[in-house]
């Protein structure tokens, strides 16, 4: 019998009962959260589950929340199961003051490198992971820069104009859609050829390529 996002849960709920909540399935992939110091717990019994086999780590990154006091940091895991072809994604949130997670690399290879990237810019120490440091970015920094802690934009910029960013009224001239600019009547026609010359003027152009800049015409042997 096909594995089910119902079978999932059900057994999710058996082994670990309330501890687990959230339990979701946006466009038909389930998801659910977990308390933080379960994360391997639940990975190892997903993974070592003879029905279950989500043996392969997808992704790992990480989430920040700003406004959730206590909970700002979410770290989000992807797991596949190849057998069946089925997916699922659970998150563990901790404190930004204190971001300890325990680390997936005993049991995910693959969650070395996505654990040091998520490090990174995130900031979340993945407590046990054999060489976490900065993977991308210099070692000399101090902040991570996917936290939702800075501007979006330099504020002191004053070389665009904020109508054009949502932030006041656009001038009148937008809200009148394309304006065709009127043509005197001394004004030379030019054709669609791009050649001078009147609208219904043909145009021959030499296309010999060897001609020289006096107009004779170069010896080719």
């Amino acid at each position: 019998m096909a594995l089910t996002n119902e079978t999932i849960k059900d057994r999710l709920i058996t082994k670990f009962g309330e501890q687990l909540s959230h339990f979701e399935e946006p466009y038909g992939f389930l998801t659910f959260e977990a308390p933080k110091d379960l994360n391997l717990k639940v990975m190892q019994f997903l993974f070592d589950d003879e029905e279950l086999r989500f043996q392969f780590l997808t992704d790992l990154t990480a989430v920040h929340y700003p406004d959730q006091r206590g909970r700002e940091l979410a770290v989000v895991y992807h797991l596949h199961n190849l057998t069946d072809n089925i997916r699922l994604r659970f998150k563990v949130f901790t404190s930004i003051e204190k971001p300890d997670v325990y680390t997936a690399t005993q049991l995910y290879s693959s969650a070395n490198w996505m654990e040091r990237e998520t490090f990174d810019f995130f900031g979340v120490n993945f407590v046990g992971h054999p060489n976490l440091k900065r993977i991308l970015n210099v070692d000399e920094m101090e902040y991570f820069p996917m936290r939702k802690e800075f501007p979006l934009e330099d504020q002191t910029r004053i070389d665009k104009d904020d109508a054009m960013f949502g932030r006041g009224p656009l001038p009148a001239a937008a809200n009148r859609g394309a304006v065709e600019t009127p043509r005197h009547a001394e004004e030379p026609l030019v054709p669609a050829s791009g050649t001078p010359g009147g609208g219904q003027q043909k145009q021959d152009w030499k296309t010999d390529t060897t001609a020289g800049t006096d107009g004779t015409t170069a010896d080719k042997n």
